[in-house]
């Protein structure tokens, strides 16, 4: 070997002791860590160059299912957690009980149901993210003290430099292929092993007794225990327990035990023994070393509700109770998904990771093209070439380019190929398309029985699918199904309802000598339903306007359709010549005729910029801002009058304010300062302040007003806006 070579080893090999090295030590401050902070168990998880996925790095006293879940976590992922939030918000995140976690987290509740307090901490080292920590405390540990807090992040910023120094010497720490498990301290490990004498009184009882650790290892186990689970000792030591033993393998089996080790609770079901078909109690009593188990055959005992009754077969899943909590966090993201946009991400976000897939694709048929209404994966170029193609076209899309579905996926049966090989024994015309991929899984997407679409999972390389991953394929095929149909639908009718909404409120405002005009209207963040605030400049003359904005009680075509006969005959009456007053009284009268069953506020205001003066008057409306020229702002005492619909004989007063050069009056609906758990009288004020410090041409002030009523964007209402300063 060249000398160059054998340093090149050398060099490589001082680098893996380096890194061998950093990784103790990283193991070390994690297992201080847990122990320090009370915790049961605790995650070590570093970020891939990217920033977008975190890898599980080293895990102590966790679940080995649960390890398998958290082996990757999308950072921006539809369904939140403690971790992702930690390193997108920078700071730690903690969760004091596991009735908050479930509050919080609602869709991962439903796949770790069994935590109690969680604490995650990000990886912090000068501007950049390294990872994060995680810490689980069971669910008899108390909440998380100041101690407890100080330590974790203490211990997440030691581990953020460490990870930092290590990367500048040019040995950065990547995860490896598999998660390390570490071994939990004993619980007591002063104490010696029991003497024999201890030994043979447990062999004498009639329970049998039997000690798994962390990793299902069955660590020890006596005579009468393996007897009634049908091996030997020799069998069954070192083992895992479900491998050892597999009518104990079933999924709601393996879940009490992982149960047990998550909330630190005992648990026990029964199941019947194969042999001679008796049924024996199981009873878990976990610490944070693993689970000790009592095994008896109790006579004629009846069963509690906290056990078990379920049978020994297998269930469906790529892997077990792995791809049995993949399909319940799906499942509870796809049931509140609204959009397709949002069945996309969750898909992408998720499904991809879960699958250890690389790409998919919604592609579904409309008027007689194929539409890939959503991907994520696959090139730009083979997307633009899909998109759009005619039904009739030669590219290889089963069941959308054929004319007719074939008879599988017609009949709802998915086609899987795990190799192109297999792709091109049944459609040859693919060889002319290059995806970049090895594998692929057609799903049907079906809705009320009928076929309208296909979802395309792939794989980077070759995949052969095992009977249990094609049995969850399917069933991730039926939720996806209904889920981007419901979607589809709501997307339509939002926009047809957006549609209805900007047909009833004026497409252009007109243009007044003296007045500068801006308007805005928004409706609410949550609902496909059609609001009913409304706006409106009416000319009255060359020198005179009126300005309208009301809300109409309720949502829906109703509301909508009210708000127009409502807007329409303010608009009559105004160019009539009536007052302020007489305008909202006609109105009401109006209202009484119709008979709707709905009420409404309304605010007029008679606009005279060359007087220098509005007449307003109010049914049950949000007082006015006002901001004189020198930029203080009042808000406007305008004699109340009633809702409209409530006293066909109500009069409402009127009453005259200064409209002086370079004055601004704003008015709007309560969709800007209404917002749960928020003072009304309060939030006046402030957007009272915020107008009065608002500076800038008037579409300007309009963002900013709303910027500061809604900072996330997220309305619960609708909302109106109009804005009119006298020039």
């Amino acid at each position: 070997m060249h000398d160059s070579a054998k340093r090149a080893q050398r060099m490589a090999h001082g680098k893996d002791l380096q890194t061998a090295a950093v990784q103790e030590l990283l193991d070390q401050i994690l297992a201080r860590t847990v122990v320090g902070t009370g915790a049961h168990a605790g995650a070590l998880f570093l970020l891939e160059p990217g920033g977008e996925v975190l890898v599980l790095d080293a895990s102590l006293a966790m679940p080995t299912g649960f390890v398998s879940l958290l082996r990757r976590i999308r950072v921006t992922t539809v369904a939140d957690g403690p971790v992702p939030e930690a390193i997108r918000q920078r700071r730690p995140v903690w969760v004091g009980s596991g009735e908050e976690f479930a509050r919080r987290y609602p869709q991962l509740a439903l796949t770790f149901p069994f935590v109690g307090a969680v604490a995650a901490a990000p990886l912090l080292a000068g501007t950049g993210v390294w990872g994060a920590l995680l810490v689980l405390f069971s669910q008899r540990s108390p909440a998380p003290d100041a101690g407890a807090r100080g330590r974790l992040t203490t211990a997440a910023r030691c581990i953020a430099l460490l990870l930092q120094d290590a990367a500048e010497a040019g040995h950065r720490v990547q995860p490896g292929l598999a998660a390390r498990l570490l071994p939990p301290a004993p619980a007591h490990p002063s104490v010696p092993a029991p003497p024999q004498g201890a030994v043979d009184f447990i062999a004498a009882l009639p329970e049998g007794a039997c000690r798994v650790d962390v990793r299902g290892r069955i660590r020890f186990v006596d005579r009468t225990a393996a007897d009634l689970l049908c091996e030997s000792v020799p069998h069954l030591l070192g083992a895992r327990l479900w491998e050892a033993v597999p009518w104990l393998a079933p999924a709601p089996y393996r879940l009490r035990y992982q149960a047990a080790l998550a909330s630190q609770l005992p648990t026990s079901y029964t199941v019947r023994q194969p042999r001679d078909g008796r049924e024996l109690l199981l009873q878990l009593y976990p610490d944070r070393t693993g689970v000790s188990l009592r095994i008896s055959a109790p006579a004629g005992a009846a069963r509690s509700p906290d056990e078990l009754a379920v049978g020994t077969g297998e269930l469906p899943g790529p892997a077990g109770l792995d791809a049995h909590y993949h399909m319940m966090q799906l499942s509870g993201g796809l049931a509140a998904a609204a959009s397709v946009d949002e069945v996309v991400e969750l898909v992408a976000g998720h499904l991809l990771v879960a699958l250890d897939a690389q790409a998919f694709a919604f592609l579904v048929a409309e008027a007689g093209r194929v539409r890939v209404v959503g991907q994520h994966g696959f090139s730009q170029h083979l997307v633009d070439l899909v998109d759009h193609a005619p039904l009739a076209s030669d590219l290889p899309l089963p069941g959308l380019t054929t004319g007719a579905p074939p008879w599988g996926l017609a009949q709802g049966l998915p086609s899987f190929f795990a190799d192109q090989d297999e792709l091109r024994a049944v459609y040859p015309e693919s060889a002319s398309i290059d995806d970049g991929l090895g594998a692929w899984a057609w799903l049907p997407l079906m809705a009320c029985g009928e076929y309208f679409g296909v979802c395309v999972v792939g794989y980077r390389q070759a995949h052969p699918f095992t009977l249990q991953e094609r049995a969850t394929l399917t069933a991730i095929g039926a939720l996806v199904s209904q889920a981007l149909d419901r979607a589809r639908q709501y997307d339509a009718k939002h926009r047809l309802a957006e549609g209805l909404q900007a047909g009833l409120l004026p497409r252009t405002l007109p243009t007044m000598h003296g007045l500068d005009v801006a308007a805005r209207y928004l409706p609410a963040s949550h609902g496909m339903e059609v609001g009913g605030d409304f706006y409106d400049l009416i000319r009255l003359s060359d020198a005179e306007a009126a300005a309208v904005i009301g809300d109409v009680q309720g949502h829906g075509v109703g509301a909508a359709g009210l708000m127009g006969e409502v807007r329409t005959a303010v608009h009559a009456y105004a160019v009539a010549g009536a007052s302020s007053g007489e305008v909202l009284a006609r109105t009401n009268h109006l209202f009484d005729a119709l008979d709707p069953g709905l009420l409404a506020s309304c605010l007029y205001a008679h606009i005279d910029p060359v007087n220098h003066i509005a007449q307003v008057a109010t049914a049950g409306h949000c007082p006015p801002l006002l901001r004189h020229p020198d930029l203080h702002t009042d808000i406007v005492a305008a004699p109340p009058g009633p809702l409209l619909g409530v006293d066909p004989t109500a009069v409402y007063p009127t009453v005259d304010i200064p409209l002086l050069p370079g004055a601004l009056l704003a008015l709007y609906t309560d969709g800007l300062i209404e917002t749960p758990g928020t003072d009304f009288e309060a939030a006046l004020t402030d957007l009272a302040e915020v107008l009065a410090k608002a500076t800038g041409p008037l579409d300007d002030i309009a963002e900013t007003l709303l910027a500061h009523a809604q900072p996330s964007g997220d309305r619960a209402d609708d909302t109106a806006l109009l804005l009119l300063r006298a020039c």
